[in-house]
């Protein structure tokens, strides 16, 4: 009898294996988009966290990250050019420290 309340029991709970768990945490793994791995992956960089920079890279391909990484590049050098009333390429030039054109 106890073994059938058992089966019975089990029966009811959602079959759950380590590969839907994230890092020892019981909830499911959500789905990354790869604008959300750029982000994360970019502000670890700056923060020089390499383990954080390591699992955001994780969530997509190589390719849906580089993507990523270059439209928040673009984004930001836009904000920050419209912020400053600078071109794009002015503001993205002192970024990088290379002499204005």
């Amino acid at each position: 009898m106890i073994d059938g309340l058992r089966k019975l029991w089990r029966a009811k709970k959602p079959a759950r294996d380590e590969n839907d768990r994230i890092q020892g945490h019981s909830s499911p793994r959500r789905a990354h988009n790869l604008f959300e791995a750029a982000a994360v992956y970019v502000a670890a960089s700056a923060e020089d966290d390499q383990d954080e920079m390591d699992e955001a890279a994780g969530w997509v391909s190589p390719e849906a990250l580089s993507f990523g990484v270059s439209e928040l590049a673009c984004r930001a050098v836009i904000a920050l050019a419209r912020e400053r009333d600078e071109s794009p390429r002015d503001v993205a030039r002192s970024l990088l420290g290379l002499p204005a054109a």
